[in-house]
This record gives C-alpha cells, structure tokens and sequence, in this order.
C-alpha cells in the first residue's frame, strides 16, 4: 500500500488513461488502482464539488471527512496529506493543488430534504442524488451517503462557535490532484445548489482525469 505521494504529480510527464466530464449539476465515477492519479478539475471556475471515494473490496468502507479531520489535524486537506476511511484506513494521498486550497470537510452532502427546507422543488437535483445515480451505473447500490470532501468549497468556523462559507475563489483550470492509496471508486459530483451562493457564476462542469505515474516513490 502507497503511504505517500508520488516525486511526480499526475499530468507532469504522466500519460492520462481517461477523461471523464461530469455535467453541471450531476455526478459520475471513476474507478482507480492502487497507484493510480486522479485530477479533480473545475473547468470553469467558482464550482463547488462533492468528493466521494469507496475501497473497491468493500463498499461499505469510504471515505470519511470526519475521519480525515482527526488523521491529520486539519479542517481542509494539503498535499502530502491522506484522506481516510471510515475504517480509519488511507485511501486517497493528496499530490497537488493549483486552487486557493479550501476542501469543506463539514458540511454533508446536499439532498432532497436540504432543498425542501431552502423552499426548492422536488425535482431540483442533489450531490446525494448524483452519487446515487453514480453507484447504479457501477453496478452498486447507496446504504448510506457518507460525508464528502467539499472540494473548492470555503467553508470557515469563527471564534464563537459559528461556520460561515464564501462562494468559490477557483479560477478555470485549477484542480487538485489525489492518488489512490487502494483500490477504490472515485465519484464526483458537480454540486448543484444554486440557492445558497457557494458556487460563483452558475453551476458549471467539472472534469476527472486519471493518470498512470511512470514513476512512484514511497515517502519515508
């Protein structure tokens, strides 16, 4: 198993396997191997996306922001750090990140019950509906919506207790890279609210790319 990052960040002399769009407002899935690289990329800018990650043997183990925060004491992910799982086991390395650097590891997923509550229609589309919808086209079935990592999300606690989130400072373009610590099931869903201003300029796509590393190296 991988306990670091790669000398090489993914797309530096990398050959990228897939590309795979994930449309404004909906979710897709990417599987990576142990090793593997994966881009999350805002393509536009100012958009909001709802990180998911599943150990490929057991689906039952994801990734866990709350989790994360205890492994690394820290409230948003850097590079060199390791997403981890429910199981408190790595699966994800973060390699690099071009964005101003704010992961929400926070707030849960939007869902149907959050867009009740902020007065939206039934049909309005959610981050727990989109990895939803991601799981069946894998051929699985969502028991339960774990919390995302928030990627390009500004979420911040103040002094007294309160959190307060910005709209996404991301300019087109900028990503951050992981790989993968395990076999896993990446999903990334291209957040649709656009009630509560975290996303600027509208919803937008976003883009993963995987990566093979031509050459890893284990950190001590």
């Amino acid at each position: 198993m991988v306990h670091g990052g790669p000398v090489q960040a993914p797309g530096s002399g990398d050959d990228m396997i897939e590309m795979v769009r994930v449309p404004a407002g909906e979710g897709r899935a990417v599987r990576l191997r142990e090793g593997q690289c994966v881009r999350a990329v805002d393509l536009a800018g100012g958009q909001v996306g709802d990180l998911f990650a599943f150990a490929a043997t057991d689906p039952g183990e994801y990734a866990s922001a709350s989790h994360t925060r205890v492994g690394i004491a820290k409230m948003f992910p850097r590079p060199g750090d390791l997403v981890f799982t429910n199981h408190r086991r790595p699966i994800l390395s973060v390699l690099e990140d071009t964005s101003p650097g704010r992961h929400d590891m926070l707030y849960a997923a939007c869902d149907p019950a959050r867009y009740a509550g902020l007065g939206a229609p039934a049909s309005h589309r959610s981050c727990a509906g989109n990895l939803d919808e991601a799981l069946r086209s894998q051929g699985l079935s969502l028991t339960t919506v774990p919390q995302p990592l928030n990627i390009f999300m500004d979420v911040r606690p103040n002094m007294d207790g309160t959190i307060v989130s910005a709209p996404a400072s991301t300019k087109a373009g900028d990503y951050i890279a992981f790989q993968a610590t395990q076999d896993c099931l990446i999903v990334l869903s291209s957040c649709p609210m656009d009630i509560v201003p975290i996303s600027t300029g509208g919803i937008t796509p976003l883009e993963l790319q995987v990566y093979e590393p031509t050459a890893v190296r284990r950190l001590a």
